[in-house]
């Protein structure tokens, strides 16, 4: 599997709850199996206790975020780690779904986890694709969206490190309310110029009598 589909366990997990807006979608037993996505056979180990410590690794994850954007290389480094050493995997070479042209498996590193229920196994995975992700692209490259009230976790994939939102959807937002702030500035601006030259005017009329 790549690297980018590990780290995404993380975003997932993280990206289910929106505290500026006070919602959570982990609410349910089914919420905490969707997670998995295609990893099926790991989904059907969730329990309703999973719901309580996936919500506990989620804010474990979301602070790893927001030091990343604060620019704490550092603090983001040691909550990974703490992450790492509570729920450990164990890299092995796979061939299994991938095929060449002859039928022979296409072998690939694969993370397998040993967990005692669904809440390790997903943290595991997803705290090594993160780590993967921090050291191979760098702490940066760890965002959470600039457009307010957002705050959803994003990896950085760009060529020129320059991604500052979750989504085009948001993107879009932030373009369109910066263009709506300008105009009310630039008209803010021509009021107070239009007032100014009315007031000079009154004052030379004044100034004539």
């Amino acid at each position: 599997m790549e690297l980018a589909y590990y780290s995404d366990y993380a975003v997932r997990l993280v990206n289910s709850e929106e505290p500026v807006r006070g919602k959570d979608n982990l609410t349910s037993v089914e919420a905490v199996r969707d997670l998995f996505g295609v990893n099926a056979s790991a989904a059907r180990r969730a329990t309703d206790a999973d719901v309580t410590r996936f919500r506990s690794v989620r804010a474990r994850l979301r602070a790893v975020f927001e030091a990343a954007d604060k620019g704490d290389e550092t603090l983001a480094v040691d909550l990974l780690n703490s992450l790492l050493l509570e729920f450990p995997v164990s890299p092995q070479i796979s061939g299994h779904d991938f095929r060449d042209d002859d039928g022979r498996p296409l072998w690939h590193m694969h993370l397998a986890d040993h967990p005692s229920n669904a809440t390790a196994g997903y943290a595991a995975i997803a705290a090594m694709g993160l780590a993967f992700h921090l050291t191979e692209y760098g702490v940066d490259r760890l965002g959470l969206c600039q457009a307010p009230p957002c705050r959803n976790a994003y990896l950085d994939t760009s060529t020129n490190r320059s991604r500052r939102y979750c989504s085009d959807r948001c993107a879009t937002r932030a373009n369109v309310a910066a263009y709506r702030a300008r105009k009310r500035l630039e008209a803010d601006r021509s009021g107070s110029s239009g007032l100014a030259a009315e007031t000079a005017q009154r004052a030379s009329a004044s100034g004539e009598r």
